[in-house]
Protein backbone atom coordinates (compact mmCIF):
# COMPACT_ATOMS: atom_id res chain seq x y z
CA UNK A 1 0.00 0.00 0.00
CA UNK A 2 1.51 4.01 -1.05
CA UNK A 3 2.07 5.45 2.12
CA UNK A 4 3.83 8.62 2.22
CA UNK A 5 2.06 10.79 5.23
CA UNK A 6 2.22 10.83 8.38
CA UNK A 7 -0.11 13.53 10.10
CA UNK A 8 -0.06 13.02 14.05
CA UNK A 9 3.04 13.16 16.11
CA UNK A 10 4.82 15.19 18.98
CA UNK A 11 8.27 17.20 19.89
CA UNK A 12 8.99 17.98 23.46
CA UNK A 13 6.89 21.25 23.32
CA UNK A 14 3.97 18.61 23.97
CA UNK A 15 6.04 17.94 27.63
CA UNK A 16 6.20 14.54 27.42
CA UNK A 17 7.80 13.71 23.78
CA UNK A 18 11.30 13.71 23.26
CA UNK A 19 12.61 15.90 20.15
CA UNK A 20 12.93 18.68 18.97
CA UNK A 21 10.57 20.04 15.84
CA UNK A 22 13.79 19.96 13.68
CA UNK A 23 14.40 16.27 14.30
CA UNK A 24 11.26 15.18 13.91
CA UNK A 25 10.90 17.02 10.65
CA UNK A 26 13.92 15.63 9.62
CA UNK A 27 13.49 12.03 10.52
CA UNK A 28 9.96 12.46 8.42
CA UNK A 29 12.16 13.51 5.25
CA UNK A 30 14.79 10.38 6.23
CA UNK A 31 11.85 8.04 5.95
CA UNK A 32 10.71 9.43 2.63
CA UNK A 33 7.42 11.28 3.41
CA UNK A 34 5.70 13.29 0.86
CA UNK A 35 3.94 15.31 3.52
CA UNK A 36 4.15 14.96 7.81
CA UNK A 37 2.26 16.89 10.46
CA UNK A 38 3.37 17.63 13.84
CA UNK A 39 0.04 18.00 16.35
CA UNK A 40 1.17 18.82 19.41
CA UNK A 41 -1.00 18.36 22.48
CA UNK A 42 -3.95 20.88 23.18
CA UNK A 43 -3.60 23.28 26.58
CA UNK A 44 -5.65 20.68 28.83
CA UNK A 45 -2.93 18.05 28.06
CA UNK A 46 -0.70 17.88 31.47
CA UNK A 47 2.65 19.58 30.86
CA UNK A 48 1.28 20.94 26.85
CA UNK A 49 1.74 24.01 24.87
CA UNK A 50 -0.02 27.42 26.05
CA UNK A 51 -2.63 28.48 23.41
CA UNK A 52 -0.13 31.30 21.91
CA UNK A 53 2.27 28.59 20.47
CA UNK A 54 -0.35 27.58 18.21
CA UNK A 55 -1.23 31.00 17.64
CA UNK A 56 2.60 31.87 16.15
CA UNK A 57 3.33 28.47 13.80
CA UNK A 58 2.29 30.98 11.28
CA UNK A 59 5.87 31.65 11.35
CA UNK A 60 6.75 28.09 10.40
CA UNK A 61 8.10 27.02 6.97
CA UNK A 62 5.55 24.75 5.54
CA UNK A 63 8.10 22.88 3.59
CA UNK A 64 10.90 20.66 3.87
CA UNK A 65 13.33 19.96 1.21
CA UNK A 66 10.44 19.32 -1.28
CA UNK A 67 8.39 17.67 1.66
CA UNK A 68 4.90 19.40 2.90
CA UNK A 69 5.08 20.06 6.55
CA UNK A 70 1.98 20.61 8.53
CA UNK A 71 1.65 22.50 11.72
CA UNK A 72 -1.70 21.47 13.97
CA UNK A 73 -2.75 20.08 17.44
CA UNK A 74 -4.87 16.99 18.69
CA UNK A 75 -7.38 18.47 20.57
CA UNK A 76 -8.68 17.27 23.97
CA UNK A 77 -12.66 16.51 23.87
CA UNK A 78 -13.34 17.73 27.52
CA UNK A 79 -16.65 16.86 28.06
CA UNK A 80 -19.54 14.73 26.89
CA UNK A 81 -21.08 18.02 24.59
CA UNK A 82 -17.54 17.28 22.72
CA UNK A 83 -16.31 20.78 23.90
CA UNK A 84 -13.00 21.27 23.43
CA UNK A 85 -9.37 22.96 24.47
CA UNK A 86 -8.93 25.55 21.82
CA UNK A 87 -11.41 28.09 20.38
CA UNK A 88 -12.29 28.05 16.85
CA UNK A 89 -10.86 31.87 16.34
CA UNK A 90 -7.23 29.23 16.94
CA UNK A 91 -8.76 26.25 15.17
CA UNK A 92 -9.07 28.19 12.25
CA UNK A 93 -5.15 29.01 11.45
CA UNK A 94 -4.52 24.93 11.70
CA UNK A 95 -3.09 23.01 8.64
CA UNK A 96 -4.94 19.52 10.32
CA UNK A 97 -6.87 19.47 13.51
CA UNK A 98 -7.26 16.02 15.67
CA UNK A 99 -9.16 15.68 18.17
CA UNK A 100 -9.41 12.91 21.14
CA UNK A 101 -10.35 11.24 24.40
CA UNK A 102 -7.66 11.29 27.15
CA UNK A 103 -7.83 10.40 30.74
CA UNK A 104 -6.17 13.15 32.45
CA UNK A 105 -8.50 15.71 30.06
CA UNK A 106 -12.02 13.59 30.31
CA UNK A 107 -14.42 11.62 32.24
CA UNK A 108 -15.38 8.10 31.11
CA UNK A 109 -18.94 7.79 30.51
CA UNK A 110 -21.09 5.27 29.33
CA UNK A 111 -21.06 4.12 25.83
CA UNK A 112 -23.86 6.58 24.84
CA UNK A 113 -22.04 9.52 26.43
CA UNK A 114 -18.55 8.90 24.67
CA UNK A 115 -20.24 8.95 21.77
CA UNK A 116 -22.01 11.97 21.93
CA UNK A 117 -18.42 13.10 22.82
CA UNK A 118 -16.87 12.14 20.15
CA UNK A 119 -20.41 13.37 17.79
CA UNK A 120 -20.01 16.52 19.42
CA UNK A 121 -16.67 17.28 18.07
CA UNK A 122 -16.94 16.03 14.68
CA UNK A 123 -19.92 18.84 14.46
CA UNK A 124 -16.81 21.74 15.29
CA UNK A 125 -16.01 22.65 11.30
CA UNK A 126 -12.08 22.86 12.23
CA UNK A 127 -11.43 19.42 13.15
CA UNK A 128 -10.50 17.20 10.80
CA UNK A 129 -9.66 13.94 12.05
CA UNK A 130 -10.66 11.72 15.71
CA UNK A 131 -7.59 10.51 16.65
CA UNK A 132 -7.30 6.82 18.29
CA UNK A 133 -10.59 5.67 19.05
CA UNK A 134 -9.87 2.21 19.97
CA UNK A 135 -9.43 2.58 23.69
CA UNK A 136 -12.19 0.44 25.47
CA UNK A 137 -11.93 2.37 28.68
CA UNK A 138 -14.00 4.88 26.43
CA UNK A 139 -16.77 2.34 24.91
CA UNK A 140 -18.96 4.04 22.37
CA UNK A 141 -21.42 2.75 20.07
CA UNK A 142 -19.33 2.39 16.57
CA UNK A 143 -22.72 2.35 14.79
CA UNK A 144 -23.43 6.21 15.81
CA UNK A 145 -19.93 7.29 15.69
CA UNK A 146 -19.02 6.23 12.00
CA UNK A 147 -22.36 7.59 10.70
CA UNK A 148 -21.76 10.29 12.34
CA UNK A 149 -18.27 10.64 10.44
CA UNK A 150 -19.85 10.30 7.48
CA UNK A 151 -22.09 13.21 7.96
CA UNK A 152 -19.58 15.46 9.17
CA UNK A 153 -16.82 14.29 6.93
CA UNK A 154 -14.56 13.17 9.41
CA UNK A 155 -11.51 10.81 8.84
CA UNK A 156 -11.09 8.37 11.27
CA UNK A 157 -7.74 7.21 12.50
CA UNK A 158 -5.89 3.69 12.49
CA UNK A 159 -3.40 4.62 15.33
CA UNK A 160 -0.03 2.53 15.42
CA UNK A 161 1.20 3.69 18.57
CA UNK A 162 -2.24 1.53 20.12
CA UNK A 163 -1.17 -1.19 17.98
CA UNK A 164 1.96 -1.46 19.71
CA UNK A 165 2.78 -3.81 21.75
CA UNK A 166 2.72 -2.61 25.72
CA UNK A 167 0.27 0.36 24.39
CA UNK A 168 -1.27 1.47 27.70
CA UNK A 169 -5.07 1.50 25.62
CA UNK A 170 -7.37 -1.67 26.42
CA UNK A 171 -8.22 -3.83 23.62
CA UNK A 172 -7.78 -1.64 20.95
CA UNK A 173 -7.45 -4.26 18.19
CA UNK A 174 -11.01 -5.62 18.53
CA UNK A 175 -12.55 -1.76 18.86
CA UNK A 176 -10.80 -1.06 15.24
CA UNK A 177 -12.15 -4.36 13.92
CA UNK A 178 -15.20 -3.18 14.56
CA UNK A 179 -14.45 0.26 13.11
CA UNK A 180 -13.71 -0.59 10.04
CA UNK A 181 -16.24 -3.04 9.40
CA UNK A 182 -18.78 -0.15 9.61
CA UNK A 183 -16.60 2.31 7.56
CA UNK A 184 -16.40 -0.19 4.96
CA UNK A 185 -20.03 -0.15 5.11
CA UNK A 186 -20.16 3.00 5.21
CA UNK A 187 -17.62 4.37 2.75
CA UNK A 188 -16.04 6.21 5.64
CA UNK A 189 -12.07 6.87 4.78
CA UNK A 190 -9.26 6.18 7.81
CA UNK A 191 -5.89 7.33 7.78
CA UNK A 192 -2.96 5.48 9.53
CA UNK A 193 -0.62 7.45 12.04
CA UNK A 194 2.11 6.98 13.72
CA UNK A 195 1.17 9.09 16.62
CA UNK A 196 4.91 9.42 17.14
CA UNK A 197 6.92 10.88 20.27
CA UNK A 198 10.23 10.46 19.00
CA UNK A 199 12.03 10.63 16.09
CA UNK A 200 12.64 6.49 15.42
CA UNK A 201 9.01 6.36 14.65
CA UNK A 202 7.99 9.44 12.52
CA UNK A 203 6.21 7.43 9.27
CA UNK A 204 5.55 3.98 11.38
CA UNK A 205 2.85 2.52 10.25
CA UNK A 206 3.22 -1.10 10.14
CA UNK A 207 1.28 -2.11 13.05
CA UNK A 208 -1.50 -0.32 11.12
CA UNK A 209 -0.73 -1.67 7.93
CA UNK A 210 -0.81 -5.45 8.93
CA UNK A 211 -4.27 -4.69 10.26
CA UNK A 212 -6.15 -3.00 7.69
CA UNK A 213 -4.72 -5.93 5.34
CA UNK A 214 -5.57 -8.59 7.68
CA UNK A 215 -8.91 -6.66 7.85
CA UNK A 216 -9.38 -6.75 3.87
CA UNK A 217 -10.11 -3.13 4.14
CA UNK A 218 -10.31 -1.18 0.57
CA UNK A 219 -7.63 0.51 -0.36
CA UNK A 220 -9.42 3.36 -1.96
CA UNK A 221 -10.79 4.05 1.87
CA UNK A 222 -7.37 4.93 3.01
CA UNK A 223 -6.03 8.29 2.94
CA UNK A 224 -2.71 7.09 2.82
CA UNK A 225 -2.80 5.77 -0.15
CA UNK A 226 -4.33 8.43 -2.32
CA UNK A 227 -4.48 11.46 0.11
CA UNK A 228 -5.03 13.82 -2.90
CA UNK A 229 -8.23 12.23 -3.12
CA UNK A 230 -9.43 13.49 0.27
CA UNK A 231 -7.34 16.61 0.58
CA UNK A 232 -11.12 18.46 0.99
CA UNK A 233 -11.05 16.84 4.22
CA UNK A 234 -8.35 19.11 5.59
CA UNK A 235 -7.93 22.55 6.67
CA UNK A 236 -4.66 22.82 4.83
CA UNK A 237 -6.40 22.72 1.53
CA UNK A 238 -9.34 24.58 2.12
Amino acid sequence: MLDKIDLHSHTIASGHAYNTRNEMVAAAKRRGLEMYAITEHAPAMPGSCHRMYFMNYRVLPREYQGMAVLYGVELNILDYAGNVDLPESVLKEMDVVLASLHIPCYRPGTAEENTDAYIGAMKNPYINVIAHPDDSRFPINYERFVKAAQEFRVILEVNNASLSPGSFRENPRASYQEMLRLCRQYRVPVIMDSDAHIDSLVGEHGNAQALLEQEGFPEELVVNANPQKWKGYFNYYK
